[in-house]
């Protein structure tokens, strides 16, 4: 090890370390999120030579590789919603918390219904902070065919946001039982995010 290379690598470590973990934080369990920002920090010291200079979409997509042998859907929803929780948390009034709970309930529902690889390209965008063209880099295509993936998930997305809208929105007067809410693919409202989230 050089003087050179340990110091890259760890400017490298001080100025991404945080956002490869937010990145696994909203795909895995918190424990395998950590598992596997070490990983990926482990392949950036061992691949060094090959970190480019602008070093986020090639870490993200370490991540990503190391993620798919991690992959575990239920964990892995449940870790985004907790992260999604986390990040919204105090930001309603009183007057707006029954409102927010029945928009967060139709933006889940219809996030949850759109297939895999239009949830991965929303959340790169919406959630990572990505440009497309970085984004694409992390996917591996051209920033042109991100760009028609992401057009076509956000407009997927539109179609589920309508569907949604019409089985939960509950009826302000009426106390919801949240057997019906899971039954109809609502879920539960401690646990869910804000449509301006997903942009």
């Amino acid at each position: 090890m050089t003087d050179d290379a340990a110091e890259r690598f760890e400017l490298l470590y001080r100025q991404h370390f945080r956002a490869v973990l937010r990145y696994a934080l909203a795909r895995l369990e918190p424990e395998s999120a950590k598992d596997a920002t070490a990983e990926t920090f482990l392949i950036a010291w061992r691949r060094l030579p090959d970190v480019p200079d602008d070093p986020a979409p090639w870490l993200f997509a370490v991540a990503r590789k190391v993620i798919a042998g991690q992959f575990r859907s239920h964990s892995r929803r449940e870790a985004l919603l907790a992260r999604l929780e986390v990040a919204s948390a105090g930001q309603a009034g009183p007057g707006e918390i029954g409102e927010g709970v029945a928009q967060r309930a139709v933006v889940l529902t219809a996030f949850a219904r759109l297939s895999e690889s239009d949830r991965e390209v929303l959340r790169l965008i919406a959630w990572d902070g990505l440009t497309s063209k970085a984004a694409a880099e992390v996917l591996g295509v051209t920033r042109f065919a991100f760009g028609v993936r992401l057009h076509r998930a956000r407009r997927r997305l539109s179609a589920a946001l309508a569907a949604a809208e019409m089985v939960c929105q509950p009826d302000p007067t009426a106390r919801v039982d949240q057997r019906e809410l899971t039954a109809s693919g609502c879920h539960d409202p401690i646990s869910l995010t804000s449509p301006r989230e997903v942009r």
